[in-house]
């Protein structure tokens, strides 16, 4: 009995998980499965055993196994051929998602992916995307090889449905492109420019300086015709539907600039095309920064993106690989375990236990027996099924999900308040070039022309755009640190602008696997806690896991005579011991008992020993989020769960927090709406395909997930779960981006009217203007990056202050 408790723990040598048992050995090293060992020899038997000196237990856990012909569909020329980058008489490209990249091991062992599969010729990591570039032979290799050759060692490739349908974006390099040409042409312009500056210092003689300035024109044309084509299509598409937009004064100001700089050229001037190629530049590298995405996430995303490509159909009573687009009612499927379902269907054949949480919310899977109908979305949690398809893949309920009109003719969400300020910045400004063009034609028409032109282009509101995409820019990078990363920059504006957040429940308040486990009853000794954690370990129910969670990893004792009653419960022979775990009839209670929560009750050899009550935990550090949302927004929760938690909830969210239970994802939907028909600014927190509408119909929609390169529903902004706690630093962080964003406008005016000073007056020289452009805008990038900066830290000191509050809430 003693044995039983003195239960140490040793950590796997591979993947550094703790190991149950230490009989799993291999030259002196432990692993916790026979599938961590596997790998090892893998690796020992090709030399590659470098990969755990680079960091230490690098590996991934395989203690769940894959089947053998999981990827059997990629023997498919035609399948196969849709997945293809690139291929040829003797080479082939593919590009794989592999999601558990995840330190510097994992690149290595990757790149020697030739060392373990002959045909592979090279393999290019991309870490931040957790992707891969592999190119074989595919004389000597087939790409179904590669795919279980990477599952072997650990590192499963995700290939979805979007894969098939949706091919990736060519990376564009315009931006960078037209950045390299304006810097290059900027400074070339400048440096032939000096001898314009300080021509009364004694420069060069005339007919130099007359070569250098066509220099300069041939100069300034790429970026004119090129560079500035980034401008040009924004403020076209502003114009074709009646919107001032920030772009269209630049454009304005950069033509006027060329064309009085082209005309003093050819009277002996100099011009100005130093101001109008910096201008460009400078604006640019704002643009570039604003726009920078994070190509590991995909905020866009529909029901492809969670379906494999293909599914097994029986046929002839042999499984054959069908893709999915080719699914058609009445073929018979093979569901396999843990695997998603993928179309509406009638079981045929088989159990099904189905976790619908992903799809409804509710978090309490549905057992299904033959002859009843199962919904694709649901993933079945307890061995093999059969289904006959009723409904084909885009006719299915998950995908009419996606498919509903009211996302479909939605409104766009607010414009930018920095294109809002640039409509009346730009009036004002005409009319400043208007008056001063009408008090030169009283008294000198000869100053109208330099006098108008010089006021447009000392005007330009390229510091206004410059302050907002550098702010934009480092704010996104500052969130980014954080584990939150916002679409663009429209949605930090968005977000400043709430008044009123809703969280979903399951899975977003309440996490995926947090729960709380009392046990009520006669004390368990170790001994008989270890043959629970056993019979319970071999079910992968939800409360099964919860309960070995409880009780702590079992020993890797024999369980004889396993049985699972779906809807009743577990029951088996541990140690010689008979053991249940089930409902009340199940266990033999002859009293119900009176908890809240889920509830598993325990006989051994017949007798009733006690009870398990699961409930639901709340995140970590909740609470006082909470409370500091509760004095400053409107608070609601939608949760298709039921309503037995709504004390304990609306004593977490406070009195006046909205709660709605049994939320089908219309519903949700529809709650978003009717709140943005009252004018409200929704923020919806979610993180299922229950949430996918309602993200998408709010004013800003936050994912919440545990891997940020997992996938997630439709979203402005994915957030992770650990980060939750700084929800309001993240919105004060928002909003400071507005105030920074106008301190720079306000600086900015101040060099525009000291130009405007020289401009209206007609006299505005090369030297001020290149002096005014570049101070202007180097001091407006110093200033958002410091005020970016300063808040920045800020949210640091209060996230240091906050994860270390552990408060734990039990639901």
């Amino acid at each position: 009995m003693l044995a039983y408790s003195a239960n140490t723990h040793t950590a796997c040598y591979h993947c550094g998980e703790n190991c149950t048992a230490n009989d799993i050995t291999l030259q002196d090293k432990v692993f916790c499965c026979t599938g961590c060992k596997t790998v090892y020899e893998i690796l020992h038997q090709h030399n590659l055993c470098e990969y755990y000196n680079l960091n230490d237990k690098p590996g991934i856990s395989r203690r769940v196994i894959v089947r053998s012909d999981k990827f059997a569909f990629l023997d498919d020329e035609k399948i196969a051929q849709q997945l293809y980058l690139f291929k040829d008489n003797t080479q082939t490209h593919i590009s794989f998602y592999i999601p558990q990249i995840h330190c510097s091991s994992c690149l290595w062992l990757l790149e020697n992916l030739h060392r373990l599969e002959e045909g592979v010729q090279r393999v290019t990591v991309n870490f931040s995307k957790k992707e891969i570039l592999v190119i074989f032979n595919h004389t000597l290799t087939s790409l179904r090889k590669i795919a279980e050759v990477l599952t072997a060692t650990g590192y499963e490739p995700y290939i979805s449905l979007q894969d098939l349908q949706h091919k990736k974006p060519a990376v564009n390099r315009q931006l960078v492109y037209k950045l390299g040409v304006a810097g290059f042409c900027f400074g070339n312009i400048m440096l032939l420019s000096f001898p314009d500056y300080f021509a009364g210092a004694g420069g060069l003689d005339a007919t130099f300086n007359q070569l250098f300035r066509y220099m300069n024109l041939a100069l300034a044309l790429p970026v004119l015709l090129y560079s500035a084509q980034a401008f040009y299509k924004p403020a076209w598409s502003g114009l074709k539907h009646g919107f001032l937009n920030i772009d269209i004064p630049i454009v304005l100001a950069i033509f006027v600039t060329f064309i009085r700089s082209l005309s003093e050229v050819f009277n002996g001037e100099p011009g100005y095309f130093d101001s109008m190629t910096g201008i460009v530049f400078f604006m640019l590298i704002g643009r570039m920064l604003q726009d920078k995405t994070y190509r590991g996430l995909t905020f866009d995303r529909d029901y492809t993106a969670y379906f494999p490509i293909a599914v097994s159909v029986i046929k002839e009573e042999k499984e054959v690989p069908v893709t999915l687009p080719e699914l058609r009612s009445g073929d018979t499927i093979r569901i396999h375990n843990n695997e998603l379902v993928p179309a509406d269907g009638i079981i045929v054949r088989g159990k099904a236990l189905i976790d619908y949480s992903f799809v409804t919310g509710e978090s309490a899977p549905v057992s299904k027996a033959i002859g009843e109908i199962i919904y694709a979305g649901g993933r079945q949690l307890d061995g093999n099924l059969e289904i006959l398809v009723i409904k084909e893949v885009a006719q299915s309920y998950l995908t009419s999900l996606w498919n509903r009109d009211e996302l479909k003719n939605r409104k766009e969400k607010q414009v930018s308040f920095v294109h809002l300020l640039s409509r009346y910045f730009t009036w004002i400004v005409l009319l400043i070039a208007t008056l001063t063009a009408c008090y030169w034609w009283m008294y000198e028409p000869a100053r109208i022309w330099p006098a108008v032109t010089a006021i447009l282009i000392i005007a330009c509101p390229c510091a206004l755009l410059l302050a907002s995409s550098f702010t934009n820019g480092h704010i996104l990078r500052i969130l980014s640190r954080h584990k939150f990363y916002l679409r663009n920059a429209q949605a930090i504006e968005n977000m400043a602008g709430v008044t009123h957040i809703v969280f979903d429940k399951t899975g977003t308040l309440t996490g995926k696997t947090g729960s709380s486990v009392i046990y009520y009853g006669n004390s368990l000794t170790p001994a008989e806690e270890v043959r629970i954690a056993a019979l319970a370990a071999q079910s992968t129910h939800p409360l099964s896991r919860a309960i070995v969670q409880y009780c702590g990893d079992p020993l890797p004792q024999q369980t004889q005579d396993f049985q699972s009653f779906p809807g009743k419960g577990v029951c088996g022979w541990v140690d010689g011991y008979f053991i249940r775990l089930g409902n009340a009839d199940f266990a033999g209670a002859h009293r119900k008992n009176e908890q809240t929560g889920s509830v598993v009750y325990v006989s051994i050899n017949e007798k009733l020993y006690g009870l398990f009550t699961i409930r639901n935990s709340y995140r970590s550090g909740l609470r006082p989020l909470i409370q500091q949302l509760q004095t400053r927004y409107p608070l609601s929760v939608l949760s298709g769960d039921n309503n037995h938690t709504i004390s304990q909830l609306q004593q977490l969210m406070g009195s006046d927090a909205t709660l709605l239970f049994e939320q089908q994802p219309a519903d949700k939907l529809a709650y978003i709406i009717s709140l943005q028909k009252q004018g409200e600014k929704v923020m919806m927190i979610g993180d299922g395909l229950n949430d996918a509408g309602a993200l998408k119909q709010s004013d800003i929609g936050i994912s919440l997930t545990e891997d940020s390169n997992n996938f997630t529903p439709a979203s402005d902004g994915i957030l992770h779960a650990q980060q939750l706690p700084l929800l309001l630093s993240f919105i004060r962080l928002c909003k400071a981006n507005k105030r920074i964003i106008l301190i720079s406008f306000v600086l900015s005016l101040l060099y525009n009217i000291t130009g405007l000073y020289f401009a209206v007056q007609g006299i505005l020289s090369p030297l001020v203007a290149a002096i005014l452009m570049p101070a202007s805008s180097i001091s407006i990038i110093l200033l958002t990056f410091a005020c970016s900066e300063w808040q920045g830290k800020i949210l640091y000191s209060k996230a240091l202050a906050q994860l270390n509050d552990k408060s734990h809430i039990p639901g």
